[in-house]
């Protein structure tokens, strides 16, 4: 028997899942966490979720049911970290598709309550965008976690929502958020987080990042590449609380009109009518129109001393925003850096004093 949990939104949730399963019912507790291939541009460079026609490689464990395994791969152009991510999390990965909408979602978790011998659900979210009324004015990304309560919903199987670190994506404000949340039901430790050790040097999500740090007692104002404002870490960012699927419902809109849903473009158009908004369309506007141009391969002017020079500048200038930590999203790509000199300021960070690397953020020092 395995736990089932389902990663609400895709991103940085199956790591989250990972951490909560941890906290909830030991590391070494055999599971299965289902996710979406719906990741970053900065990862993916093809709009909205894969599916499983994207993907070669995965392991057919039951009919409706596609494991991601590290010899999976996407088919190009697309990207995913999600091969990556199944050799470095101890639960295995399963793959949501969303493109059968709500019913074969619900498909698809029927069949992996049926392979793991599962009676019950774990639905986790990081942040809080799961319940979103969907007029927020910060919200981004309501859709993916929408649709699994939607499905979860569908199944008829028993489902407990948890949601990690409140306020963490930066998608419904706080003092909105945390009435609809209740009091919280566990603490995160840094031990939760060994079983994530080592996955931020690589992966980019800043707000599993920023619950890492959390857990970790890591506190103040954070810094975050896709977001409108900065993080404040205190001790409620590490809080998890535990909601009835039912009250889930009860408080997103968007989760009950996607109700019977059938195809990802008729979930789109339910976006469109509750949120005012699809964020697939976003996306594709995002990938027509970058706002980071692609760094050239070589630029004699970037040498390690100008990168440098370039990154105490933006130090300063975050500094005086009060910001005392980055997320490596943040500094990369505001910067601009390749990849070699990404490595090469961090590297060169991680020597210097006072202490920088704070993992999995960067803490930023005044002159």
């Amino acid at each position: 028997m395995k736990r089932l949990l389902i990663a609400a939104g895709g991103g940085g949730d199956p790591i989250t899942a990972a951490m909560v399963h941890a906290a909830l019912h030991g590391p070494d507790t055999p599971a299965l966490v289902l996710t979406y291939a719906w990741e970053r541009l900065v990862v993916d460079p093809v709009p909205g979720p894969r599916g499983a026609a994207d993907f070669t490689g995965t392991e057919p464990a039951a009919p409706g049911l596609a494991l991601i395994t590290p010899a999976t791969a996407p088919r190009a152009p697309a990207g995913s970290l999600l091969p990556r991510l199944s050799g470095a999390l101890r639960p295995r990965l399963g793959l949501l598709d969303p493109y059968g909408g709500t019913r074969g979602l619900a498909r698809q978790i029927t069949a992996a309550a049926r392979w793991c011998r599962a009676d019950r659900i774990d639905l986790v979210d990081v942040g809080g965008d799961i319940v979103a009324h969907g007029d927020e004015p910060t919200l981004r990304s309501p859709l993916g976690d929408a649709l699994a309560v939607a499905a979860c919903a569908e199944t008829g199987l028993p489902t407990t929502v948890y949601v990690a670190g409140p306020g963490l994506d930066n998608e419904v404000p706080l003092p909105d958020l945390l009435p609809r949340l209740g009091e919280p039901a566990l603490t995160l430790e840094a031990a939760h987080t060994e079983v994530v050790a080592g996955v931020f040097d690589w992966h980019p999500s800043e707000a599993g990042a920023l619950l890492v740090a959390a857990a970790r007692g890591i506190r103040g104002v954070c810094g975050t590449r896709d977001a409108p404002r900065p993080v404040l870490l205190d001790a409620g960012s590490r809080q998890v609380h535990r909601l009835t699927l039912d009250r889930v419902l009860e408080l997103s809109p968007l989760a009950r009109a996607l109700a019977g849903c059938t195809a990802l473009q008729d979930a789109e158009e339910a976006s469109r009518t509750v949120c005012g908004f699809s964020e697939i369309a976003r996306e594709r506007h995002r990938a027509a129109h970058p706002d980071t141009p692609p760094a050239p391969p070589h630029r004699p002017d970037r040498d390690p001393a100008a990168v440098l020079d370039r990154f105490a500048a933006w130090e300063r200038d975050a500094l005086a925003q009060g910001i005392a930590y980055a997320t490596t999203r943040r500094i990369t790509e505001e910067l601009g850096l390749t990849a070699p000199e990404a490595h090469a300021l961090l590297t060169g960070l991680r020597t210097a004093g006072p202490v920088r690397h704070v993992p999995p953020l960067w803490r930023l020092a005044a002159p």
